[in-house]
Order: C-alpha cells, then structure tokens, then sequence
C-alpha cells in the first residue's frame, strides 16, 4: 500500500515541479530536491515493475498523472472563498520540501524488502 502512496506523491511532486519550472526561477535548493526525488523515483518504479503486475503499475501510473494534473490544475485557477484564495501556489511551494522529505523516506520504506 505504501508504494502506491508514494507513487502518487510523485507524481504530484512533479507536476508541482513543472509549474514552478514555468514560473519561478531555479535554484539549487530546488535541483537537490528534484535530484532526491528522481533517484526515489527511479528505486520506485523498479521496485514496482519487478514485484507488482507492471500493466497494473502502468494503469494505476497513468490514473494518478491524471489525478495529480487535475489537481495542480485546480490550484492553478484558483480556489476562493469570499475574494480570497484559500490555498494557493506560494504555499505548496514553501511545502515542497516536506514533500520531498516524504517522498524519500517513503520510498526507503516502500522498496525495502524486511520493512517491519
């Protein structure tokens, strides 16, 4: 269960990373993230192919890009109550670290094979 948790937070964290490529400027803060994120990526998906049924991977990859681009989508437009925004891009960035941090360990957690 814990690889497909971090399987869809990657996928938001990248489509978090493409909007901010597009609008901000980056730095090196943000290209360790992105390095981090990448090797836990790359240990996900080979832990997924090799001890999951990959057309199962592949759909369940496919349903969560979608998922994670509706709702990057969604705080792109905006969501306001009463003329002010509620969450907006500002805040997700200043909490990608914590993503990323989350990221990581759960894909130590997640590809570990005595894990508890």
């Amino acid at each position: 269960m814990l690889f497909y948790i971090t399987l869809f937070l990657l996928f938001l964290y990248f489509k978090i990373a493409r909007v901010h490529y597009r609008n901000e400027k980056l730095t090196s803060t943000f290209i360790i993230q992105h390095t981090a994120v990448i090797f836990s990526a790359m240990s996900v998906f080979l832990y997924g192919f090799t001890h999951h049924n990959p057309y199962a991977v592949g759909i369940v990859s496919f349903l969560y890009f979608m998922i994670a681009a509706l709702m990057i989508t969604a705080l792109q437009v905006g969501i306001f109550k009463d003329g002010v925004p509620l969450l907006g891009l500002s805040r997700v960035y200043k909490n990608l670290p914590y993503l990323t941090t989350l990221i990581v360990v759960f894909s130590v957690f997640a590809t570990s094979e005595n894990f508890l």
